[in-house]
């Protein structure tokens, strides 16, 4: 699996990272655009995303719009749903607004802070990005 982990935060970033690290590659990114303009080389370059973790709050581009972005992108180029990149918003942030924001613009999932490992593994589960047999592996 191919994963970006997008987060302004280095700790949050180092964190994501060594929990997900054991299902794929991963990548970062420190705000939306440099999210956005990743997943557009992974594209051309023939090697997309499996999973990108997205914060909300970041400088730059925000998540939100980085979501709209790489949506835009993936429809732009014609992928199915089942070729698009699952998107998971890993935020602070719990209101309905934000939440509800991001399930309109068509995210996967979304994950409130501080991260816990089994919750990760969860929505990974959720998404099919995770076999049982791959959760046990590195528990």
């Amino acid at each position: 699996m191919r994963i970006l982990i997008v987060e302004d935060d280095m700790t949050s970033r180092l964190l994501l990272r060594k929990m997900l690290e054991p299902f794929g590659t991963c990548d970062t990114a420190v705000n939306g655009k440099e999210a956005v303009e990743a997943c557009r080389v992974a594209h051309v370059s023939g090697a997309p995303y499996t999973l990108v973790c997205l914060d909300i709050m970041m400088p730059e581009m925000d998540g939100q719009t980085a979501l709209k972005a790489i949506r835009a992108e993936e429809e732009s180029r014609a992928l199915p749903p089942s070729k698009a990149a699952k998107i998971v918003m890993t935020t602070a942030l719990r209101d309905l607004d934000n939440v509800t924001n991001a399930y309109r613009e068509l995210c996967d999932g979304y994950l409130v802070k501080p991260i816990l490992r089994e919750k990760l593994v969860g929505m990974l589960k959720e998404l099919d990005l995770l076999t049982l047999t791959e959760d046990h592996m590195v528990s």
